[in-house]
């Protein structure tokens, strides 16, 4: 196999299923949370990643 510096390095661990939620806010702009799908109480509440309004990109502008 041959990688480049754009190519992911293999690893032998499993994907992660991830879950994401949407929360509306009244008062401030709306947050989407990824967190694992797997995870317990405990888990999520560290294992999770949070975007803001400008933190979002078209999928068209990144292709």
């Amino acid at each position: 196999m041959t990688l480049n510096a754009d190519s992911p390095t293999p690893t032998d661990e499993s994907p992660i299923d991830l879950d994401a939620v949407t929360v509306e806010n009244e008062d401030a702009p709306d947050e989407c949370a990824i967190f694992p799908r797997e995870a317990s109480e405990d888990e999520l509440q560290t294992a999770w990643i949070v975007a803001h309004d400008d933190g979002f990109v078209s999928l068209e502008s990144m292709r």
